[in-house]
Parts: structure tokens; C-alpha cells; sequence
């Protein structure tokens, strides 16, 4: 990882904490994330709605305040790089669920690479740097909501140890889109 404010160099695959510069690849990057790999996830009007050209501003203005105002310090926006270029990125925060302690349990908020750099270990690197915060935080445990329907983030935190831990809610997007919560121990 590199310093606040300190572009990684030409020739550096990692993962940095997000800069201000970063939000318009962030927001183009969750757009074609979102597209490539939530059809039949979602509904399709809602993924239209969410992906549309308008979108990409919505959600740039919404990482840029990630990154100038989080609400505290344990919320971060992370940026994987490589070779100078933004191939993804993660968010974290305390937990927001009333059945989780917020001081010793972290959220994946959202985890996205590109598209155009999957299966390059982006990824990876970025859950393992967001445990590696979560950890400094003092978390013991880190929770992620997932749609139910998406297998590959699923599978990929699965992979990494992730499991279900029993609860399920759902979100309205037009009609209702069953969530899993999973969880991992961070000791």
C-alpha cells in the first residue's frame, strides 16, 4: 500500500486507500461491475436505473463524499492499482446491524473489480486489505451483505473463508431481491 496522497508508481499492483482523483474510476468501474455482473441478480429495470449514463454521476458524487467526508474514520474507501491504472475497489465501516457490535465487528460494504481485470487477484488483495483494516480497528468479526442470488461474490467470500450466518433480509428494488449476510472471523 501506498501513503495518502502518493500515486502508486507505473509498474505497482496493491491496494491504496482511494483518493480524491480516483472517484470518477471508482463510479465507472461500479457501473460496469454492476452491469457485467448482476443481470438476472437484480431486476432489470433497477439495474437499468443503476447503471444508467446518469448513474455514473450520482455514484461519483456519492464516492467523492466517501473520500473527502467519511462519517468516521473506520469507513474507508480502498482502490486496487495496476500499473497506475484503478482496477477495483472495496468499502468498509463498522457494522450497521442492531444484532452487530459495531466496535468489534466490521462491514464489507461493497467489493467490484472491473470487468476488463477479473480473475487477476484485484480482488483478493482488496479483501485482504480491508481485514488488515479491520483488524487495526480492533474487529473480531466482519460481516458482508450479498444479494442471494449472486454466486460469484458468494462463491469468491466463500472461498475466503465466509459463510452464512443464519440471517436474510430483502430490499426493494421495484420487487423484493432476497440478501444473505456472511460472516468471518478476523482472530
Amino acid at each position: 500500500m501506498t501513503g495518502a496522497g502518493v500515486e502508486a508508481p507505473v509498474g505497482v499492483v496493491g491496494v491504496r486507500a482511494a483518493y480524491p482523483g480516483d472517484v470518477a474510476a471508482v463510479a465507472e468501474i461500479q457501473v460496469r461491475a454492476w452491469r457485467e455482473g448482476y443481470p438476472g441478480v437484480i431486476p432489470e429495470a433497477a439495474l437499468a436505473e443503476m447503471t444508467a449514463p446518469e448513474a455514473v454521476a450520482l455514484w461519483r458524487d456519492r464516492w467523492t463524499e466517501a473520500v473527502a467526508a467519511p462519517p468516521s474514520p473506520r469507513h474507508r474507501l480502498l482502490v486496487a492499482v495496476d500499473e497506475g491504472v484503478i482496477t477495483g475497489f472495496a468499502a468498509h465501516a463498522p457494522a450497521g446491524d442492531p444484532d452487530q457490535d459495531p466496535q468489534t465487528t466490521g462491514e464489507l460494504l461493497t467489493l467490484l473489480v472491473d470487468p476488463a481485470h477479473g480473475r487477476a487477484g484485484h480482488g483478493s488483495r482488496l479483501l485482504a486489505a480491508t481485514v488488515d483494516h479491520l483488524r487495526e480497528d480492533g474487529c473480531t468479526t466482519a460481516v458482508a451483505w450479498v444479494f442471494a442470488a449472486d454466486d460469484v461474490l458468494r462463491g469468491f467470500l466463500s472461498s475466503a473463508g465466509w459463510a452464512p450466518d443464519g440471517a436474510h433480509s430483502k430490499v426493494d428494488m421495484g420487487e423484493p431481491v432476497a440478501m444473505v449476510r456472511l460472516h468471518t472471523a478476523l482472530v
